[in-house]
């Protein structure tokens, strides 16, 4: 961000101001974790092509629990949603998503876990009318869903935790921004450091089906190359 805004300064020389000032958040390496090996997603190759869900849990100021309900597109890596509320039924999944759909077409496929709210008879109904495939993960397998578990964590390290919130209002005003930074104004590595609007930007997101494998790593190497000195 610093050389997008014009800035001219070596990356060591920026990693020791970033250090002296504290701004690294420490990753935390859980335990005991067994990861599981052959069970590979697979790779998307257009925006839309799908989407990954997911809760979290927060509390207020004064104690009372509310959840998030995050949804990112896994191929630009677009948070379309962080919807707060202190319960969620299906009926609210799919209100989420028919209003994601007002500005961009349904993906093909939905990923999340074996949730109530995904299994429900009405979400398999709706997914059924939509003409969607929905993808479950393995019960305790996360690691199966890691691009929308990628991003709680993003969300738990910058939103949640940073920042008291007394009520719904402020959780869902201070999300909407924080989206809006996230998808408009950060560059991402994996993104060849553009934006995820800048990077979805260069696909028609209207006819998914058109793209071919080698288009994504064919821009991801131009965008490469035009950032100075990555």
């Amino acid at each position: 961000m610093i050389r997008r805004e014009g800035w001219t300064i070596g990356e060591r020389a920026f990693r020791r101001i970033y250090k002296a000032l504290g701004l690294h958040v420490p990753r935390t390496r859980k335990r005991h974790v067994r990861y599981v090996r052959g069970n590979a997603v697979e790779a998307v190759i257009a925006p839309n092509e799908r989407w990954s869900l997911d809760f979290m849990h927060a509390r207020l100021m004064h104690g009372r629990t509310y959840r998030l309900l995050n949804v990112v597109d896994d191929f630009t890596g677009k948070t379309l949603a962080i919807e707060p509320a202190f319960s969620f039924g299906s009926a609210d999944v799919i209100r989420v998503l028919e209003n994601i759909a007002y500005e961009r077409s349904l993906a093909k496929t939905l990923r999340s876990d074996n949730g109530s709210e995904f299994c429900s008879h009405r979400m398999l109904r709706w997914s059924a009318d939509r003409n969607l495939q929905w993808h479950f993960i393995r019960p305790g397998k996360p690691t199966q869903n890691a691009k929308i578990e990628s991003l709680n964590g993003r969300i738990r390290d910058e939103l949640i935790n940073p920042h008291l919130f007394r009520s719904i209002a402020e959780v869902r005003a201070a999300a909407d921004l924080w989206r809006v930074d996230y998808n408009e104004v950060r560059p991402h590595s994996a993104l060849g450091y553009l934006t995820p609007r800048e990077f979805a930007a260069r696909f028609q997101t209207t006819q998914p089906s058109q793209f071919q494998p080698t288009t994504f790593s064919a821009l991801r190497s131009v965008a490469r190359h035009t950032v100075a000195g990555f």
